[in-house]
């Protein structure tokens, strides 16, 4: 009988994330030197505009409001006015393709996600460390995408994410874990075997796409092969507590600055080099001093300057615990050079105005990561590069060899390595 898909799908058992890897090199090859890191942050209420651009573009701009709690920092990053996505209309659904750049997410019906920029750099260095890469929220959604379009499920809970990080199981618990993975691992031996003999009765779109099931089925298993590994390898030790989780489902600051600390002792022990974070945007009111509106709403403010005044106590907040986060990875040393020069943080949003749910000239900021710094890189939106030509400049950086992400025509312009 010649098998349908249905049945395809359920003699193979799972449902595997990553389609065949054609453009690329094999995962985890690696490069040599010292590591790079790349950290995506995104607030999806966005941040108000005129708070946070500068008005003169190159080195010699004012601070704006937003950008003042960062000052100590200037030389460290680089904000970039006119950038969006194209093809992406106005909507939160524009949150799907933050990381992406598929188009057209807000038309729900029929959308289908691409592999994040995180993900693909994972197919790289992610066999570098312990975790591949690590995806954090604040809410309960995600930022990372495999390249079936698959969300990657994300950590919210601080305490969690520690243990996962520097907790020892007991031997026990360990042993448990390798015989899981080695179960795993013989369970695709099976699912091959029932796919291969599947072969001769399908057709050449059917061949191409079982295909793409082997290369997935042996990247997976490259993937266990991994964690097997790091399984016997202590986990590194640090000088810090285990975290409390934040219990407030509004504190927004709380909440940051819980993940962001995590995040730096993830980096100082090289424990991954690859992080994205979804800051926390509900409806609710922030314990904040003098902020009676909820988030969403204050994000809407229709021009009301009661709400504008709210939403920049909330967003410079925010900012200020994104601004000590910086100043701890530049403090922190590392060889010769420190943590923040040697990892790129992206911090931006999917809105350019949440009032309008307007998808334009997206607030970026870009810091560390072994850039030229320390200017206001200005374009004009209606003829500015696509954003994904800043995360081509990020990949490269990385030493991942992408010519091409997403909607990219290339690099950067002005955004200039160092070394």
């Amino acid at each position: 009988m010649t098998p349908t898909r249905r049945k395809f799908l359920k003699a193979a058992g799972v449902t595997l994330a990553l389609p065949a890897l054609e453009a690329f090199a094999p995962a985890g090859t690696g490069t040599a030197g010292p590591p790079r890191r790349a950290v995506f942050i995104c607030a999806p209420l966005g941040l108000h505009a005129p708070f946070f651009f500068p008005e003169k573009a190159g080195k010699d701009y004012a601070l704006t409001p937003y950008l003042e709690p960062l000052k100590d920092l200037r030389a460290d990053f680089t904000v970039v006015s006119g950038l969006a996505h194209p093809d992406i209309g106005p909507s939160h659904d524009s949150g799907y393709s933050f990381l992406t750049a598929a188009p057209y997410p807000e038309r729900r019906a029929g959308f289908r996600n691409s592999i994040s920029v995180d993900q693909l750099a994972a197919e790289y260095i992610g066999g570098e460390t312990r975790f591949a890469s690590l995806p954090l929220s604040a809410e309960g959604f995600g930022l990372s995408w495999t390249r079936s379009g698959a969300l990657v499920p994300s950590d919210l809970f601080p305490s969690r994410v520690f243990a996962r990080l520097f907790l020892e199981g007991r031997p026990d618990e360990v042993r448990d874990q390798v015989r899981r993975l080695r179960d795993g691992r013989s369970i695709l031996d099976a699912v091959g075997d029932q796919a291969k003999g599947m072969q001769p009765a399908l057709g050449a779109d059917d061949r191409e796409k079982l295909d793409e099931y082997f290369t997935s089925v042996r990247e997976l298993e490259k993937r266990l092969a991994r964690s097997e590994e790091w399984s016997k390898k202590p986990k590194p030790k640090v000088d810090a507590k285990p975290p409390q989780d934040v219990p407030s489902p509004s504190d927004l600051v709380g909440k940051t600055k819980a993940l962001l600390d995590l995040v730096h002792l993830a980096i100082q022990t090289d424990s991954t080099r690859l992080i994205t974070m979804l800051l926390l945007g509900t409806s609710l009111v922030p314990p904040i001093p003098g902020v009676s509106f909820g988030h969403h709403d204050l994000s809407h403010h229709g021009q009301d300057p009661t709400k504008i005044a709210q939403l920049r106590a909330v967003e410079l907040a925010q900012m200020k615990v994104v601004a000590d986060f910086l100043a701890k990875l530049k403090a922190t040393k590392e060889d010769a050079s420190n943590l923040l020069d040697r990892t790129a943080v992206f911090f931006s949003s999917n809105l350019g105005n949440a009032a309008t749910h307007g998808v334009k000239n997206l607030p970026v900021l870009l810091a560390g990561g072994g850039f030229r710094h320390g200017q206001h890189l200005a374009f004009e939106p209606n003829h500015a590069p696509p954003l994904s030509n800043l995360f081509v400049s990020m990949l490269q950086r990385l030493d991942v060899p992408a010519d091409k992400f997403g909607s990219s025509t290339g690099t950067l312009t002005g955004l200039e390595r160092v070394g």
